[in-house]
């Protein structure tokens, strides 16, 4: 399966960078890769099943590495940033749909329950992130990795803290 997006390792984690055109997606890979992350893809993300049924992203060859940025063109990110600055494909285990900023419309505030997507069968937690001009998405993204990670051994800052202000209330 083939779809339009950007695909970084952030800390270990894949994220898939999703959204329309022009919202900031390649900016936001870049800022990651310039931070120590691992470019995957960008633009174009072949997205497969793998053997033990998560999923696995990886660029088309013709375009692997090379990223277009809007008013500086087409680079190379190895040239730029070394071998280390990429990987050849990564498990995706987080989407990321980075929106533009929209006044009042609802987005997350608490984190409590984790929205979830569907692609090729492999259910994937999945955020809706609004960018705002002047704002760090690359920032946003890599707490969302990092706080993802944490989620995996059943550690959530949310559901701690409504744990205690329930506790704390009933006293």
């Amino acid at each position: 399966m083939m779809i339009h997006g950007a695909l970084v390792e952030v800390s270990g984690v894949g994220v898939l960078l999703r959204g329309p055109s022009g919202v900031g997606k390649s900016e936001c890979a870049l800022e990651l890769v310039s931070r120590g992350h691992k470019l995957v893809a960008d633009d174009v993300v072949l997205l497969e099943l793998g053997p033990e049924g998560g999923l696995t992203g990886q660029s088309p060859e013709r375009i692997r590495h090379h990223m277009e940025i809007r008013g500086l063109g087409i680079i190379f990110v190895p040239d730029l940033f070394g071998l280390q600055s990429v990987a050849e494909r990564a498990a995706v285990e987080l989407i990321c749909h980075l929106e533009r900023w929209r006044e009042g419309a609802d987005y997350d505030r608490l984190g409590l329950d984790r929205q979830r997507e569907e692609i090729q069968g492999v259910d994937l937690p999945s955020l809706r992130l609004p960018a705002r001009p002047g704002g760090s998405m690359a920032t946003i993204v890599e707490v969302a990795a990092r706080e993802h990670r944490t989620r995996g051994p059943g550690v959530s800052a949310a559901a701690r803290l409504d744990e205690r202000l329930r506790r704390e209330m009933s006293e």
